[in-house]
């Protein structure tokens, strides 16, 4: 964040130092350029730079995924105070899952343990772990007992009572379930 905020001023006083060429200019064809003209062409570098980062950010962040960790939801957003994001919508959170790493169970390979990732712009990525049930089709979360000992998975299975359905045409599901069979 600390760079993209360095990135931001330095589009501002570039596009400032365009604004003083064009001031300079316009002095030695004798007529005299507004004086609000520096301010801007800053403001313009800014929001100009600002908005190029908001629609490239979830780009960058799937550019950053390891393999075997895919993109399976993304939210779309339109802001009043962003009135760009109505003519094309932000996405500002996805999903990922880690198939790739996903656990199956020993007794019953339609049970599966997988980590999705919660990405949202200018946030911390968090992890949750993911019980799939391949045969239901279910999912639930994945439960730690205690901070140092989890459940193992067949435990959890036996345990849990919050599983919520989830469509075959799912993302997630077709995901972790159809990869890895």
């Amino acid at each position: 964040m600390l760079f993209e905020f360095i990135a931001t001023i330095a589009a501002a006083f570039g596009m400032a130092g365009l604004a003083l060429v064009i001031t300079h200019l316009t002095k030695i064809a004798g007529k005299r350029a507004p004086k609000w003209l520096v301010p801007l062409f800053a403001a313009i570098g800014i929001f100009g730079f600002q908005i190029h980062q908001e629609y490239n950010w979830y780009h960058q962040q799937v550019a950053k995924l390891p393999e075997g960790v895919t993109v399976v939801k993304t939210a779309e957003s339109s802001e009043w105070f962003r009135p760009w994001s109505y003519i094309k919508p932000q996405i500002l959170r996805f999903i990922a899952a880690d198939s790739g790493n996903a656990t199956m169970h020993v007794d019953n390979p339609n049970m599966r343990l997988v980590n999705l990732y919660l990405f949202e712009r200018r946030r911390s990525v968090q992890q949750i772990p993911q019980v799939i049930n391949c045969a239901a089709p279910a999912r639930a979360d994945y439960v730690f007992q205690d901070k140092t000992s989890e459940l193992t998975l067949d435990e959890h299975v036996k345990q849990t009572t919050a599983w919520r359905p989830l469509s075959t045409e799912d993302p997630l599901y077709i995901n972790v379930c159809t990869d890895q069979t």
